[in-house]
């Protein structure tokens, strides 16, 4: 479910009709985030790391609103919640994209991630099908410790998703760490919701049961 946003009374208006009009309107960041506890936590659990934090990240965008706006031709609307397409690797080194649902509930979200990735690891080709438009655009580069990263785009097809991206898992003063990327549409994601996220997940990241 969504809801349209009426520009004229919308206090964001003025800066959507600025970064709209950008060949270029994505900003980035890269930034470390502690990972020792979330790390232990999901070995606790006997869950898989990559899901543990994957759901972490999603369960923060959605709790910020920023990041569950949209732009469908020309308009904007606040989704009620974003999904995640996350690259899958097969074995035989290609990957196709995953669409999985959100769900507050981890044991759900857990469930239906590891479907939507079986089904990838059985099939071949990338799989667009399933793209929609309230999506996190999501990849793992679990091989490299980027400090920076930057995204193939098609200047041509309108898109206004949120893409993350996570580094190699890093030992780094007794403590596991890893780089991560955010790219945003600064028509609708500024700096300051950046840095909302990022508290947010690292508070995620940090709970205990």
């Amino acid at each position: 479910m969504r809801k349209e946003i009426d520009l004229e009374k919308w206090t964001r208006r003025e800066h959507f009709e600025f970064f709209s009009k950008f060949t270029e309107p994505f900003h980035g960041v890269t930034f470390e985030v502690d990972m020792t506890i979330a790390y232990q936590q999901a070995k606790k659990k006997s869950t898989s790391f990559f899901l543990y934090y994957l759901f972490r990240s999603l369960k923060a965008m959605n709790e910020i609103e920023n990041f569950r706006l949209r732009i469908d031709e020309g308009k904007v609307y606040l989704y009620d919640e974003v999904v995640i397409s996350t690259t899958v690797l097969r074995s035989d080194e290609t990957f196709g994209f995953s669409y999985i649902d959100y769900n507050v509930h981890e044991s759900e979200f857990l469930h239906g991630a590891k479907l939507a990735i079986d089904k990838v690891l059985n099939s071949k080709g990338l799989d667009l099908t399933g793209a929609k438009i309230n999506e996190v655009h999501c990849s793992a580069l679990p091989w490299v410790n980027f400090t920076a990263l930057s995204h193939a785009r098609n200047f041509a097809y309108a898109d206004s998703c949120p893409k993350i991206s996570f580094a190699k898992l890093m030992d780094k003063n007794g403590k596991k760490t890893m780089n991560i990327s955010l790219h945003a549409h600064h028509a609708l994601v500024d700096g300051l919701h950046v840095a909302k996220f990022l508290e947010r997940f690292q508070m995620l990241l940090n709970e205990t049961d």
